[in-house]
């Protein structure tokens, strides 16, 4: 039997990678000004962070796969490595999305609100309530939450293999 510790190694592994790997993203969209001279593109740009996140949970199941249940794993063993994964990526989204806002880009709330003012997709009032560290805190908690849950349901099923028939 295996510990606890021992059983979510591979999960941590991978929650830890993918917050990382988000806040090389966020440094990333800030050196090619994502969050100030081109902010109109963010919105367009930063969706492809996607294809990332998934390549981090199907990277995740495969190791799960590989390295804990010895080459097979049905879609239920898939799944809820994937809702662990998920679980580690939302406790850790507040420490991202603080970082983010604070060291990485701390310019972007002030520029994205004074863009969607400008552009009359929000007044000020809204703008500054939408673009706030509070807001994106919260953001980043329930998006971790519910997009982590459906790519963990979809992934669960491509990565999951049987084993072979003796």
């Amino acid at each position: 039997m295996r510990s606890n510790l021992e059983h979510l190694k591979i999960e941590i592994k991978w929650g830890i990678a993918f917050a990382a790997m988000g806040l090389f993203w966020m440094w990333l969209e800030k050196l090619v000004g994502l969050h100030g001279d081109h902010i109109e593109w963010h919105a367009i740009y930063s969706s492809f962070f996607a294809i990332s996140a998934i390549a981090v949970y199907v990277f995740g199941l495969l190791d799960k796969r590989k390295n804990y249940y010895d080459g097979v794993m049905t879609y239920k063993q898939g799944f809820i490595t994937g809702l662990k994964i998920t679980a580690i990526v939302t406790l850790l989204s507040p420490l991202t999305q603080y970082i983010t806002s604070t060291l990485i880009t701390p310019e972007y709330f002030p520029k994205a609100i004074e863009y969607a003012v400008a552009k009359g997709e929000m007044t000020q009032d809204a703008a500054e309530n939408y673009f706030s560290l509070k807001n994106y805190l919260m953001q980043s908690l329930i998006g971790a939450a519910i997009m982590g849950i459906l790519t963990s349901a979809i992934v669960a099923v491509f990565t999951k293999r049987k084993g072979s028939i003796r």
